[in-house]
């Protein structure tokens, strides 16, 4: 299921962020949004309006130039302002060579050192002087850049963002301090139990895929990153190119005027040739257990993580896979009363599976507040899993949180950049912004038997992976 919302970053990781926003929320998928102008001569051009039962609601033109960049203009009732999103579809899932983890994010910090011709001064007085908001992110599998301004500068925003993309440039001074500062942004970040105990569980559950490490990357290589300035070129080359990037523009704008406007500042955008090949990820044959000391004190918590399929618009397992968990672990549910409600042992527990390019984890986090507890609280979750595999929810239960999520996802679509990040976080799985449609109109074919087979399939023993986090003084 998707409910989307947006952080306030300055240059960030959003695979942990999912960590933290899963507290609130009960199942949730973190995406933002992608927009890149385009380059080539030529246009393929479709248009299209919403249809009645499209979950979307708003009319999306597509124009794919010559050079294989994407624009979708989306207008939207926000006079005078535009959200201006790039997606790069690459992340550290592109990862794929061993000792150069960690350089999709690398990249979102090195964009904006800047060029010849807009030095990364001049850039942010160009911003400053539009008084836009822009900022960047990074995930698994996508990075977005982001600019929300006036929508009569949409020139200026198209010259400053085709010019970084088209022609980055930054010395290997530059590189080891922007690759030193991200060590440091490593060590702050996994100070934290969350993002450590994501960080092996991921480990742990991968033998294989590039899931195995996180978005930041793995600690040697980060440590190493400084040496690494000639791959960091390569890397750039292979990746930013406009075959793998997408321009949204969503706001106070006319299709004509991003068409021209984007033709202008990226033909000269050269067409790249990269192909990544993403290893598989062998089925997980055995349980895995592993328990984490912590030096600072602090409750323990646990994680568990189930291996499921990816983000699929045609598969109802995936579909059914969000229905249960919303009925296990949204605040209404059997477990979440028990737990922090009735017998107050956790904080909060949580489930959810957050949509990815290839196969990923439906992953249940909770904090317990007593050591003594840690054992109790895991076999009830086990529980409440196990029966969601023989006990059939009820037909008006299954009616209600297939409304719910149809609700949630209209009440995030409330301004132009929230409308960028829910179409941009689709095209980041699948190329494809028809599929938020696609998946909507799967929700309501979803029947009890679905949700009960899922169950069975993904949450069996031998495909679980379980992290303990405590303080080691319980050790």
């Amino acid at each position: 299921m998707k409910i989307f919302f947006l952080l306030s970053l300055t240059h960030g990781t959003i695979t942990e962020s999912f960590i933290f926003g899963i507290m609130m929320m009960k199942s949730v998928s973190l995406f933002l949004v992608g927009f890149m102008l385009l380059s080539a001569a030529a246009t393929v051009r479709a248009s299209d309006g919403a249809k009645p039962n499209d979950i979307f609601p708003y009319p999306v033109t597509k124009t794919v130039l010559d050079n294989g960049l994407t624009v979708l203009t989306i207008p939207y009732d926000s006079p005078g302002l535009v959200a201006y999103y790039t997606v790069v579809r690459t992340g550290s899932r592109n990862e794929i060579e061993p000792g150069h983890t960690g350089f999709a994010h690398f990249f979102e910090h090195i964009m904006f050192r800047g060029t010849t011709k807009f030095p990364a001064d001049k850039y942010n007085d160009v911003l400053k002087q539009l008084g836009a908001d822009s900022n960047a992110f990074t995930t698994d599998d996508w990075t977005c850049y982001h600019v929300v301004a006036s929508s009569d500068a949409l020139a200026t925003l198209a010259d400053i963002e085709s010019d970084r993309f088209m022609n980055l440039k930054y010395s290997e001074e530059a590189f080891k301090t922007e690759a030193g500062a991200i060590l440091g942004e490593y060590n702050k970040n996994y100070s934290v139990p969350f993002q450590s105990m994501f960080e092996t569980l991921q480990n742990t559950a991968y033998t294989t895929h590039t899931y195995k490490h996180t978005t930041m990357g793995f600690l040697a290589d980060i440590k190493d990153m400084p040496n690494q300035y000639d791959y960091s070129l390569k890397f750039f080359d292979r990746f930013y190119r406009p075959e793998n990037c997408t321009v949204i523009v969503v706001g106070d704008v006319k299709n004509d005027d991003v068409v021209r406007i984007a033709k202008k500042y990226y033909s000269g955008w050269k067409k790249g040739t990269y192909q990544t090949e993403v290893p598989s990820e062998p089925p997980q044959k055995e349980e895995k257990i592993v328990r984490m000391p912590w030096k600072n004190k602090t409750l323990p918590y646990l994680l568990i993580g189930y291996h499921v399929p990816a983000f699929s618009d045609t598969d109802v397992e995936r579909v059914a896979l969000d229905i249960l968990s919303q009925l296990v672990f949204s605040e209404s549910s059997p477990l979440f009363q028990s737990l922090v409600i009735e017998k107050q042992k956790v904080e909060f527990v949580n489930g959810g599976a957050d949509d990815h390019r290839d196969p990923y984890l439906f992953t249940v986090v909770t904090r317990i507040k007593d050591v003594k507890n840690i054992d109790s609280v895991r076999d009830d979750i086990y529980a409440a899993l196990e029966n969601a595999k023989t006990i059939p929810v009820d037909a008006k239960k299954l009616q209600d949180i297939k409304s719910h999520v149809k609700y949630g996802f209209a009440m995030q679509l409330n301004k132009p950049d929230n409308v960028a990040v829910t179409v941009a976080s689709y095209i980041a799985v699948t190329g494809n912004y028809e599929s938020m449609n696609k998946v909507y109109a799967m929700y309501d074919k979803v029947t009890a038997e679905d949700v009960m087979r899922a169950a069975k399939k993904y949450f069996a023993k031998e495909n679980r992976t379980v992290v303990i986090l405590e303080h080691e003084a319980f050790k």
